[in-house]
């Protein structure tokens, strides 16, 4: 039961904020860090830079809900502090890179060969602010994962879980960035961590030089028009004909930036069970998951990420798979089975997969 007797004034913050890092390791975060409900006006720049250039496409809810980003104190009336929280999701023993070598298997995002994280995240952020409330009473608290206007990166280098590398991610120098944020907003003026303020990509450009489709077009500045990840999960349409062939059997998400750096030697493998791969997604052909039905995608991807492309887009990413993959009968035989499927998006994807494997293909 919460001890609603305790003043605020009797509350022993510093004892407080140490249970709160205890309590969330026993939750399963790696690392957790306190900082001011407030974005540095550097980053508020940055973002709005990345918008007027157009850079985050149709993502146009980043556009109307800038405010909120900007100011996370008019998300949860009263909050002076987040707590940013870590949780690693590398899953151990994936055939990373060797997937990405091999053009005919399905090469999918790790953080999505599991469940979603989404739900698992904000359940712990949940319990950890109930846990506190057994110590305080009721504080006032709020938990967001990646499923609101917050912008976490730049919350979580404020609180010292590391620097955000030209890529865009947070870096952790013992963990790489193969992890998630989550935040618990709270009413409770608990001491504050100091901000990460070194940046230690140095001169490396390793994540810039391998993008396959250039989208870092500067450092700490994606073009999400062009990243894999944008194309295969956010955007709804078709895929930019110029990048198809650039996407090579990368059919949701993409890792390249993250497999490239040098930090991520330290990345650890996750714990936990529901970020271990399902469905043999870690190590599928393109041909057998093209030829799911709609009722086995439902199936196979409930509580999944990949849920959210939808089945018309899941198609669409594999077509372009199939388009760079060998010319063998496997893949040529799943595409012409497709050849009349009733979306004129699919269609489409699936005629420039097949000219692709056309002998009179101009080179």
């Amino acid at each position: 039961m919460s001890n609603t007797n305790t003043s605020p004034e009797s509350l022993d913050y510093q004892k407080l904020a140490d249970d709160i890092r205890l309590w969330a390791r026993e939750l399963g975060f790696q690392a957790v860090g306190i900082t001011e409900a407030r974005i540095p006006e550097q980053d508020k720049k940055h973002f709005q830079e990345w918008l007027d250039q157009g850079l985050h496409g149709d993502l146009e809810y980043m556009e109307r809900h800038k405010e909120l980003r900007c100011h996370p104190e008019k998300l949860h009336e009263g909050v002076i502090r987040i707590i940013s929280a870590r949780m690693d999701y590398l899953p151990a023993e994936t055939e990373t890179i060797k997937i990405l070598q091999e053009p005919e298997k399905a090469y999918i995002s790790r953080y999505a060969l599991g469940r979603d994280y989404h739900k698992l995240i904000r359940k712990r952020l949940t319990r950890l602010g109930k846990k506190i409330e057994e110590v305080t009473g009721e504080h006032g608290y709020r938990a967001f994962v990646d499923s609101a206007p917050v912008m976490e990166r730049p919350l979580a280098q404020q609180a010292g879980l590391g620097w955000m590398g030209k890529h865009s991610l947070i870096i952790n120098r013992q963990a790489g960035s193969f992890f998630f944020l989550g935040e618990l907003f709270t009413n409770l003026p608990l001491p504050t961590d100091d901000p990460y303020d070194k940046n230690h990509c140095g001169r490396c450009s390793a994540c810039i030089d391998i993008c396959p489709t250039s989208a870092i077009v500067e450092p700490f500045k994606v073009d999400a028009r062009k990243c894999i990840s944008y194309l295969t999960i956010e955007n709804s349409g078709p895929i930019p004909v110029e990048l198809r062939s650039k996407m090579g059997n990368r059919v949701f998400g993409c890792d390249d930036c993250q497999l490239t750096c040098p930090w991520n030697r330290f990345a650890k493998h996750t714990q936990e069970s529901d970020f271990q791969p399902r469905h043999h997604l870690d190590n599928s052909d393109l041909a057998d998951l093209f030829l799911w039905t709609e009722e086995e995608f439902l199936e196979r991807t409930a509580g999944s990420p990949i849920r959210r492309a939808g089945f018309e887009c899941w198609l669409r990413n594999l077509a372009v798979g199939l388009g760079n993959a060998p010319t063998t009968e496997k893949v040529l035989a799943a595409l012409h089975q497709r050849k009349d499927y009733p979306s004129e998006l699919v269609k489409e994807h699936v005629d420039w997969a097949l000219k692709q494997h056309s002998p009179q293909r101009d080179n």
